[in-house]
C-alpha cells in the first residue's frame, strides 16, 4: 500500500534533552578511524536497533532527546559521529576531529564508510535483531545507497529530508531507490517535497510512506526536537510507521 502517512497517535512532547545514560561505543572503519557512538539499549535486549545518522555540520548530539523517546517506543538506538559534521547540542563530533587531524576527506559522500562500519558492527554484534537505518539530510540520501548494498539485511529505512545531494558510482539516489525492498518512510519540511518525491516514487517497496507537514516544519531529524513547532505531528507519523515494522 502506498499513501501519505498521517499517523495513529500523538507522542508526548515538551520534554527537555535528557542526560545521556547509555553506553559509549567505538566502531572502527576500514580506513582506520574510530567512530564515536552512543548506544541507547532498551530493557528488551531483543528489540530492533535503529542506527541514527546525523545531518551536515552536526554530531551524534542530534539524537540526544530523540533516542530516549525511541527507547520508550520499544527500540534500541546507536547514534554515531560521522566524519562529515561538527557539533550540535553541545556535543562535538569526535570522528570529524580525528578525520581532520589525519587529513582525511570529510565531504558528505566520505561518511558512507562510517555508515557501512556501523551497519557491519550492528549485524555482527546484535545478530537476530532487526536493523533499521535512519538518516538526516545528507545521510538520509546515503541510507538509500546502503539500502541497496545491504538488501535483505535491513528491516526498514527512515529518511528525514533526503535529496539528490550527490551521485555515487555514477548513479543518482533515485537509482538506488529502485532497489529498496524494505518498508521506507520519508519526511521533510513543507518546502522540500520536490527534493525527494522522485526518490520516493522510485522506491521499489510497496510499503513506502511519507509525511509532508501542513506547516513550515524543519529540515532533518531536528523536526522531532521538542523545541520545534509541530514536532508532535512528525512523531505521530513516525510512530505509525515504526509500529508497522517493529
Amino acid at each position: 500500500m502506498i499513501f501519505a502517512l498521517i499517523g495513529l497517535f500523538m507522542f508526548p512532547s515538551g520534554k527537555a534533552i535528557e542526560p545521556f545514560n547509555g553506553k559509549t561505543l567505538t566502531i572502527q572503519t576500514v580506513d582506520g578511524l574510530d567512530i564515536k557512538a552512543d548506544f541507547y539499549e532498551n530493557t528488551d535486549t531483543s528489540c530492533p536497533i535503529i542506527l541514527l545518522f546525523h545531518q551536515a555540520g552536526y554530531s551524534r548530539g542530534e539524537y540526544r532527546q530523540i533516542a530516549p523517546k525511541l527507547n520508550h517506543l520499544g527500540f534500541a538506538c546507536i547514534a554515531i559521529d560521522q566524519r562529515s559534521g561538527k557539533e550540535v547540542n553541545g556535543i562535538e563530533n569526535e570522528t570529524f576531529i580525528q578525520a581532520n587531524n589525519k587529513k582525511y576527506k570529510t565531504e558528505h559522500i566520505e561518511a558512507l564508510t562510517d555508515l557501512k562500519a556501523t551497519i557491519d558492527f550492528a549485524l555482527s554484534h546484535y545478530k537476530n535483531r532487526k536493523i533499521i537505518l535512519w538518516g538526516s539530510s545528507y545521510s538520509a540520501s546515503l541510507v538509500f545507497i546502503l539500502g541497496k548494498e545491504y538488501k535483505n539485511k535491513v528491516a526498514g529505512i527512515i529518511a528525514f529530508s533526503p535529496g539528490e545531494y550527490f551521485t555515487y558510482k555514477g548513479l543518482k539516489i533515485e537509482d538506488y531507490a529502485k532497489e529498496i525492498e524494505c518498508p521506507t518512510f520519508i519526511t521533510s519540511n513543507q518546502d522540500e517535497r520536490e527534493a525527494w518525491i522522485s526518490i520516493f516514487n522510485h522506491i521499489k517497496s510497496t510499503e513506502k510512506y511519507y509525511f509532508l507537514p501542513q506547516f513550515k516544519g524543519q529540515h532533518g531529524s531536528k523536526a522531532l526536537w521538542a523545541t520545534n513547532e509541530g514536532n508532535e505531528k512528525y512523531w505521530t507519523a513516525l510512530t505509525a510507521f515504526l509500529a508497522k515494522i517493529k
